[in-house]
């Protein structure tokens, strides 16, 4: 069997992106190239690593367990060329981070990184923290950086950074001001972000700590629109302290005092753990002040 290095990079690419036609162009190749080097690959495994539903190849169990071996003898590959020619700083990683991490904390490390790694590249996207758990499953993104608890042996955890979460009001709310008790959380209306976002997931633990039955009116994916209906009074919030900086300078919104919640929570870098550890996530784990070693789980 001889299996070529371009039948796997045709492969990865058809797996990111569902076609062969939008594959071959990526990758610049022929559509009828790019076909042949998959019909091939399959042919020499014996076996299909896609289903194929109309024009699109979505990939098989057997095509997601190769899919990361694929990606890891790529990404070597490209080490050893990035070597050869003196290049050690290329790369060209996908990162996903949630949401608050993604807005804040993510555009100054990579403009650290560009400093340093002038030639490296580097796509965010941004999911809540259950959408960045799926995203590294399916190899779609390299690393990914969340806020919320997981507890998963597929992946290598990395302590980053600690965040505080605050609840927060408008001026004029009939809570500011005061000690808050778990009778007046339970009476107020709340605006909260979704299911599966980590500031959700630590805020529904804190609640179910005290007791508090939140009453929730609104579920809204982005803090802007969160912090928006909370200035207009629609009821209470509860975010991260880097999404309220600049709100509680201007004014806009007020913190509010609720002092028997801990609503202290770690940002996390999380790796695959089959993913190997290339010179650009080296990289990206050394500007975090993150070696290998430091993983937690």
């Amino acid at each position: 069997m001889k299996i070529t290095l371009r039948q796997l990079e045709v492969f990865t690419a058809v797996a990111t992106h569902g076609q062969v036609t939008r594959a071959a162009q990526v990758i610049s190749m022929t559509q009828a190239a790019a076909s042949m080097a998959l019909a091939d690959l399959e042919q020499q495994l014996g076996i299909s690593l896609f289903d194929r539903v109309g024009r699109q190849l979505l990939l098989n169990d057997t095509g997601r367990l190769l899919l990361m071996r694929a990606r890891d003898v790529l990404d070597q590959v490209h080490d050893i060329e990035a070597i050869a020619h003196g290049q050690d700083s290329i790369f060209d990683l996908h990162l996903g981070a949630s949401v608050t991490i993604g807005n804040h904390l993510l555009p100054g490390l990579v403009a650290n990184l560009k400093h340093h790694f002038p030639n490296g590249q580097i796509q965010i996207s941004r999911y809540n923290t259950e959408q960045v758990v799926a995203q590294l499953l399916a190899f779609r993104i390299d690393m990914g950086f969340i806020e919320g608890p997981i507890e998963d042996d597929r992946f290598r955890r990395f302590p980053w950074k600690q965040d505080q979460l605050i609840f927060f009001a408008a001026p004029q709310h009939a809570l500011v001001g005061r000690l808050l008790t778990t009778a007046d959380l339970s009476a107020a209306d709340w605006i909260v972000r979704e299911h599966g976002s980590g500031t959700r997931q630590v805020l529904d633990q804190a609640c179910l700590s005290c007791g508090v039955r939140p009453r929730i009116v609104l579920e809204l994916e982005q803090p802007e629109a969160i912090r928006q209906c909370v200035k207009a009074g629609l009821g209470i919030g509860c975010l991260s302290e880097l999404e309220l900086e600049d709100a509680f300078r201007a004014g806009s919104l007020v913190p509010l005092s609720v002092p028997f919640l801990d609503m202290r929570r770690n940002l996390d870098v999380v790796i695959h753990r089959h993913k190997f550890i290339s010179r650009g996530i080296a990289a990206i784990l050394g500007e975090c002040g993150i070696i290998p070693g430091d993983q937690v789980s």
